[in-house]
């Protein structure tokens, strides 16, 4: 069966316990992204500009060590079993209160303290690309069910990454699976990535409070700085969960380079984009607002906010998400 996608995959590096990581290398249409065992994680996404000029526009970290050493940020990371936040790192199903590691104060962060961003998954080759498959046991994180989650990578004809999850339970849980790659258009490492033009398919937001969980409230952006309805530079401090309009077939985010011309659309089936601007980053190796993550996903603190879509999965359903980045110049 002929893909059109180049697939190949090497021996990368090794975690500090001596856990072999390989890397898989997909190449299309112009682009060529690396992803790794580790994290299930994007490592490099290299694309062209305006002017033909291939440049690595993803954050990434030259070895498996440097992602240890530098956890936090989850650069290009596959973050489960609930990416975004989780207050006070507890949630009931069915009556039954569940406890999760409290991983950023007394609340749970991207799937508490050894997320899916700190596995090393199985790997295989699929048509136009790989599929990293992961086993979450029952209690792991303190979260109940036995899930098996795969996440999917290939490449479309135009050379846009395709993102699909999947997973599957054997009790009642909850999962919000995401992809945090940070985006630098002008090219990852040449300075922050503040004045690159945003557009945001959504009208509304679901403001956080000082511990960034939502109030439970929705916010409409018109007449507010976080409103991206039409394209304008991004500022910095932004840490926000957009709620979409559009999900599944036009784009519901678009980042624009007006220098290189470069041009990233965000497609989801998600109902929801958290906007990051990495002001936290801390210098090294990359300084504060170096990239710009748009993290397609269902909302902060949804097991216990009925009032959001449910992220509650039971045995014999199947959990299926799918996000597109594509990539063109204007």
């Amino acid at each position: 069966m002929t893909t059109g996608t180049a697939v190949a995959n090497e021996d990368f590096s090794t975690r500090t316990d001596g856990t072999p990581v390989r890397r898989w290398t997909l190449e299309r249409a112009g682009t060529r992204v690396r992803v790794l065992t580790y994290g299930a994680l994007v490592q490099s996404v290299e694309v062209p500009g305006r002017d033909g000029t291939r440049a690595e526009v993803a954050l990434g970290l030259p070895d498996v060590k440097a992602y240890e050493t530098h956890p936090s940020p989850y650069f290009g990371a596959t973050v489960g079993r609930y990416a975004n936040r989780i207050a006070g790192g507890a949630f009931a199903i069915d009556g039954r209160t569940y406890r999760v590691t409290p991983n950023e104060g007394r609340n749970t962060l991207h799937g508490g303290a050894v997320g899916f961003d700190k596995r090393v998954w199985e790997a295989r080759e699929v048509p136009g690309g790989v599929r990293f498959s992961l086993v979450s046991e029952d209690g792991e994180e303190g979260f109940p069910g036995r899930l098996e989650v795969s996440v999917t990578y290939t490449l479309d004809e135009d050379g846009a990454l395709r993102i699909g999850y999947r997973a599957t339970t054997d009790a009642p849980t909850v999962v919000n699976l995401t992809n945090h790659t940070y985006w630098n258009l002008a090219g990852a490492g040449s300075g922050n990535a503040l004045g690159q033009e945003l557009r945001i398919a959504a009208g509304r937001i679901t403001p956080a409070d000082e511990q960034s969980l939502p109030t439970g409230a929705f916010l409409p952006v018109e007449g507010t700085r976080y409103d991206f309805r039409e394209p304008r530079p991004v500022g910095p401090g932004h840490d926000t969960n957009y709620v979409l309009e559009e999900t599944g077939g036009k784009p519901v985010a678009e980042l624009h380079d007006p220098a290189s011309g470069r041009l990233l659309t965000v497609r989801t089936t998600e109902p929801g984009l958290q906007l990051y601007t990495a002001d936290h980053l801390g210098g090294s190796p990359f300084e504060p607002c170096a990239g710009i993550a748009l993290e397609t996903q269902h909302f902060p603190d949804s097991p216990n906010r009925p009032e959001f879509p449910s992220t509650v999965l039971r045995p014999g359903e199947e959990f299926t998400s799918t996000t597109v980045y594509g990539f063109s110049v204007r």
